[in-house]
């Protein structure tokens, strides 16, 4: 079962395949069901949409005073809807935005998005959707008599993001578009779009799906949101999806390998590479001898630590688009230490948020590769903080991350349960995706 998944879509003939991994079909907008709703919406700029959110929940840019900020959140509990029955019903249209990233225009802002390849920054347009997620939920719970809004609305998790254009050009704006697109009690589904300009024409490149959560004033507990009318068969259909994806990830959490044990076949594979690795010359279980083009899991792994400086969110906590990019940059340069050439993303599952990130935590970042196969590289990236003065760690995040090498990489191999786990839980992403790729560099996208 795929969960949040960046897929890749190669140029090439026939239809948009659905599904995760590196598929070929042509980027006609009009045959994909993209939801347009005013195409002559005018658009922000991509540096204003952080301090419309600011402005929107009353935080300060001065780290000095966000004290004082969130001690005056306390008096907009009482804006708060004690059902949602209570709350007025918005459409898909209330919450569309527009934004614009012009790299053609602004050099300084480019200097920012490229890399040495002269492409565009990955990671940075991470941040950006997770940013432009949270402001779209804003203008879909917008309450017009207060001047700040009551709710703190957080990234939850990354579904899915797909990749529909070959490569990004650092020389051309970029426009973002997205709109909320389901609603439960307390959470929201948000689709966005990303376009890029070629000649006088914006062409898409992306389309993600963020999911939010509402919390209080405080950022203490839940609340709730404004429901959600479709209204047409294009806006019931992707309703409908919010349903199907909610079940989906409760269906992928129930079987996870850390509530159940391994599949019949699942335990045969990892006994059948135990026993490649026993040294044949000894007639025991703890002589073991690595099989030829093969690396140890242990072996495979990188580690970073960052210094969770005031560089926050709204609520005065390290953001998500910061953890995202820098748990993919590690995941890509453990990718090409293992693989030896320069890898390229494929996807990117589970980006699920499970605890913030504090300002002054210490942030630990590890990297392993759990799963190979042919020129696929699979790493996991564990996310954990400490603060300054305690020693104990506590888990905020698990990343898994599917990349291609120029070249076919070793195999990889556990030596212990918990490895073998990692093993079988990598082998698990990597098969959800749909189809094999064509390793393709223009169709790509590197850190």
């Amino acid at each position: 079962m795929r969960r949040a998944a960046l897929r890749l879509c190669a140029l090439g003939k026939g239809q948009l395949t659905p599904g995760r991994g590196l598929t070929q079909g042509p980027q006609n907008p009009k045959k994909q069901g993209i939801f347009h709703i005013h195409e002559a919406c005018s658009s922000i700029h991509v540096n204003h949409v952080r301090d419309k959110l600011r402005e929107i929940v009353g935080a300060s840019t001065n780290w000095r005073d966000h004290v004082k900020a969130m001690e005056e959140r306390k008096l907009l509990h009482s804006f708060l809807a004690k059902s949602q029955d209570g709350l007025p019903p918005r459409r898909m249209k209330d919450s569309y935005i527009e934004v614009l990233l012009p790299l053609g225009s602004e050099p300084e802002l480019r200097e920012k998005y490229l890399t040495v390849q002269n492409t565009v920054r990955f990671g940075r347009i991470l941040e950006d959707l997770d940013s432009l997620g949270v402001l779209i939920c804003y203008m879909h719970n917008k309450i017009h008599s207060a001047k700040m809004s009551p709710l703190s609305i957080v990234t939850a998790l990354v579904d899915k993001i797909d990749m529909c254009k070959k490569s990004l050009s650092p020389e051309q704006d970029i426009k973002f578009s997205g709109h909320v697109s389901w609603v439960g009690k307390t959470s929201m589904e948000v689709k966005m779009q990303m376009f890029q300009l070629h000649g006088d024409e914006f062409c898409p490149v992306l389309d993600a799906t963020f999911v939010m959560v509402a919390r209080d004033s405080e950022n203490k507990g839940p609340a709730f949101v404004n429901p959600l009318i479709p209204e047409s068969p294009e806006e019931e259909e992707l309703f409908r999806q919010g349903e199907l994806n909610k079940g989906r990830r409760i269906a992928f959490s129930s079987t996870s390998l850390l509530k159940m044990a391994p599949s019949a076949e699942e335990r045969t594979t990892i006994h059948e590479m135990f026993l490649s690795t026993l040294d044949p010359k000894t007639i025991s279980f703890r002589s073991r001898v690595l099989p030829s083009n093969a690396v140890w899991m242990e072996n495979s792994k990188l580690k970073s630590l960052e210094i969770c400086h005031p560089q926050r969110n709204i609520f005065n906590r390290i953001f998500g688009g910061f953890l995202m990019r820098k748990a993919y940059e590690l995941a890509w340069a453990t990718a090409c230490s293992f693989g030896g050439s320069r890898p390229f993303v494929v996807a990117v599952d589970d980006i699920m948020f499970q605890k913030p990130v504090e300002v002054g935590s210490l942030l630990f970042l590890s990297s392993q590769v759990c799963f190979t196969q042919n020129n696929y590289i699979q790493v996991r990236v564990h996310s954990e903080v400490a603060s300054l003065q305690e020693k104990q760690h506590t888990t905020t995040n698990v990343f898994h991350f599917t990349f291609m090498s120029e070249k076919e990489v070793p195999l990889v191999f556990p030596k212990t349960y918990g490895e073998s786990m990692l093993y079988l839980d990598g082998q698990r992403h990597f098969n959800s995706m749909s189809g094999p790729a064509t390793l393709r560099k223009d169709y790509l996208v590197e850190p």
